[in-house]
């Protein structure tokens, strides 16, 4: 019986596997092992990390959450692409130069342990639920905005190349409807840069570099400043981002075990350097906008770049340079256009009806500020700041809410 509900999965994945899903797929890994990547290379280089210890981190953090991405994908049928933290490697990068690596990943490993608790206490899902829907969509227009704004700032620093990527987004949406417009700009933008002569392709790795196993060791001064900022950040910053986006776009994530799921991949894989392993907003932006195909497909498009993700950490010596190698005007442009349709959509529902306007807009401009408070990013404050906002001046929204939601009080309120 087992063998043939494993058969099913596989034909109904072959089913939506097609230009639009794999697309998606490919413009996604293609997003999350460029920029980020580098970050984690100038982080270890500024932390006095050895070239192989580098390629484990690399290695650790691409396998593990490509394969992340994967089972979650297939086993909630939802657009779930699993990554690691942007911001947490930028806060590790910093930390490195005054903790030793392996403190770090003692630090690592209670972060993950604290991620499962509130996970299998089911206290991520409650809070997320609890939360208006106007102020989690107003958070992710605020944090993912940058996304189109960079591909517009691109133009200026190379208006061939991002130029034309956008144009020929634009003319595929309106003239070539079976084929994504994102797919066309970065054909375009990548073959302008190959005739320009932009790829910069330096000294290439050809040898495998098998990944380290680092023994921890825990010091409580790495848990206070690493171990539990980090935890924060999966949960406030990275997978509550996914978790608005696959609202958004109207399914039902899997709060609690997007997190547990993430954070016991995320303890084997700090063993080889990896800092965490979460759920990628962005990424599941991509992989689940409308353009990708119908709603219940998309999540092939998270298992495509789950897969490039994994054969990315495996071949991370070897494929390193070809990513240093790429104009980052290309990243930025289609990062952009990728992000269109979600922020639409975002925008829509946070400001569609009265219901908690001051706090989505709150939400919106603190996301967008970009502020950092104690090593924990807007995402956090977006919410929390917009939460209050909408105590002090919408108060009787929540009443309104709760009355809907639970229809005792209602009873009560007419007693």
């Amino acid at each position: 019986m087992k063998e043939n509900t494993r058969l099913t999965g596989v034909k109904a994945l072959r089913q939506h596997l097609d230009i639009h899903t794999v697309s998606a797929g490919l413009v996604a890994a293609i997003f999350g092992c460029t920029g980020p990547a580098l970050i984690i290379i100038g982080g270890a280089t500024s932390g006095g990390l050895t070239y192989v210890e580098t390629i484990s981190w690399i290695f650790a953090v691409y396998f593990f959450s490509g394969l992340l991405g994967l089972f979650l994908s297939v086993k909630y049928r939802q657009p779930i692409a699993g990554a690691h933290s942007i911001a947490g490697a930028v806060l590790v990068a910093g930390a490195l130069t005054h903790f030793s690596l392996q403190e770090a990943i003692g630090a690592y490993l209670v972060a993950h342990l604290l991620v499962i608790l509130l996970g299998a206490s089911g206290l991520i899902d409650k809070v997320m639920q609890w939360i208006p829907v106007p102020i989690v969509m107003g958070m992710i227009v605020g944090v993912m905005i940058r996304f189109s704004t960079e591909m517009i700032t691109s133009i200026t620093i190379s208006p061939v190349l991002a130029g034309s990527a956008i144009l020929a987004f634009l003319f595929s949406t309106r003239f070539l409807k079976k084929v994504p417009p994102v797919l066309s700009a970065l054909l375009i933008a990548v073959l302008l840069a190959i005739l320009m002569n932009e790829f910069q392709i330096q000294d290439t790795q050809h040898a495998w570099i098998l990944p380290q196993l680092i023994v921890p060791t825990f010091s409580f001064d790495a848990i206070v400043s690493i171990g539990i900022p980090l935890a924060l950040l999966i949960i406030c910053t990275e997978n509550a981002q996914a978790s608005g986006v696959l609202m958004a776009q109207g399914y039902k994530p899997p709060n609690n075990a997007m997190a547990m799921y993430g954070s016991i991949v995320g303890l084997i894989a700090s063993f080889f350097g990896a800092h965490a392993i979460n759920i990628a907003g962005p990424m599941t932006a991509i992989c689940s906008a409308e353009e990708v195909g119908k709603k219940e497909s998309r999540y092939a498009a998270a298992v495509v770049s789950g897969g490039l993700f994994s054969s990315f950490g495996l071949l991370a010596a070897i494929v390193v340079p070809l990513v240093i190698a790429m104009p980052g005007v290309i990243v930025s442009v289609i990062a952009g256009l990728a992000m269109l349709g979600v922020l639409i959509n975002s925008l829509k529902t946070a400001f569609s009806d009265n219901q908690f306007q001051m706090g989505a807009f709150f939400a919106l401009i603190i996301g967008m500020s970009g502020v950092t408070f104690f090593n924990i990013n807007a995402p956090l404050w977006a919410i929390v700041g917009s939460l209050f906002v909408s105590f002090v001046v919408e108060k009787e929204h929540f009443v309104r809410r709760a009355k809907v939601e639970n229809p005792k009080i209602i009873e009560a309120t007419e007693k």
